[in-house]
């Protein structure tokens, strides 16, 4: 099954257990929202917060946003009980499952097989919703590539730094930050390169996670921006506040959308039979080629996802 591109700029974690922040979150400027079954629920309030997910999805109020529900991992009790309730009482509202502390690509290839009987037993259209692995173990990242291509239904690919970092030792508890003793680079680079590049080569988006500051905006602008230059499409937000910063961080600067889309029409016209059908030629003072026309594809398709206009326009040059 193949997928239409959505913009996941900000990806806003709700507790599946809060009704009150579930329809606050309706109304969000977020990208994806997913309603949260499992580290923000209690495990005595995990069948009660099931039921509460399930009557949020299917109430109307929601906007355009991504809407997707985080389950609990395999090696927990909980699994099957929350995918075949959620995706069984409100799946036809339901875009994507998140799961979490995935190894491996069998865990992967196990919810794709569990969303399939659920599906036919609730007459449902088989392979729609889709599947988001989150990445939170240094074993998941050696078996990233394997993970990716475990099932069609796979759409993104998640970082969890929190759950990454306890794996790997890493001295440090403040999520989103460098380790204290870091003082040169970045200590996240190597994973979060990892992640975006299988991403990149099986045609999936890469989402970074949170910044757990959630009052320090200008900190988690700084965060974002790390991962945005990486060519991340995303980030997890934690708070309201964060949102807007997300949104603007992980969208293409004016300029560079209208550059991008002054490349993509002057490449058009230079290699057409009224432009002189030439593989290169000049816009302004710069080269463009079929490279420059790849390199503005990218930029071109991500401000308009996010709505964007451009400001200029591409006037052919007078013979």
């Amino acid at each position: 099954m193949s997928f239409s591109y959505r913009p996941r700029r900000s990806v806003l974690a709700v507790p599946g257990s809060s009704r009150k922040m579930i329809d606050k979150a309706k109304g969000l400027p977020a990208d994806e929202i997913f309603l949260d079954l499992e580290d923000a629920v209690s495990p005595l309030a995990k069948e009660e917060a099931r039921t509460t997910v399930v009557e949020a999805l299917a109430e109307d109020g929601w906007g355009d946003q991504l809407k997707v529900v985080r389950v609990n991992d395999w090696t927990t009790d909980a699994t099957y009980l929350d995918v075949a309730t959620v995706v069984g009482g409100a799946g036809a509202n339901l875009d994507a499952i998140l799961l979490p502390k995935v190894p491996d690509a069998s865990h992967v290839q196990a919810l794709d097989l569990l969303l399939t009987q659920v599906e036919k037993a609730n007459g449902l259209e088989v392979g729609r919703i889709g599947i988001e692995p989150q990445i939170e173990n240094a074993l998941g990242l050696t078996n990233i590539d394997a993970i990716a291509t475990a099932s069609p239904r796979v759409q993104t690919l998640v970082f969890g730094p929190a759950d990454f970092m306890a794996s790997i030792n890493m001295r440090t508890l403040v999520v989103g930050e460098q380790p204290d003793g870091y003082d040169r680079g970045d200590a996240y680079h190597h994973i979060l390169m990892t992640i975006l590049i299988a991403a990149r080569a099986h045609g999936l988006q890469a989402i970074d996670g949170p910044y757990l500051q959630i009052r320090d905006v200008d900190a988690f602008r700084r965060s974002a921006q790390r991962s945005a230059a990486l060519g991340f499409d995303g980030k997890w937000v934690l708070h309201p506040s964060q949102i807007d910063a997300a949104n603007e961080v992980f969208s293409p600067r004016q300029q560079d959308y209208d550059k991008a889309e002054m490349i993509l029409d002057a490449y058009e016209w230079h290699t057409s039979a009224d432009g002189g059908a030439r593989g290169a030629a000049m816009l302004g003072d710069e080269m463009i080629d079929e490279a420059s026309r790849k390199m503005a594809l990218v930029i071109s398709a991500k401000g308009r996802a996010a709505g964007m206009t451009r400001t200029e326009t591409f006037e052919p040059p007078r013979s």
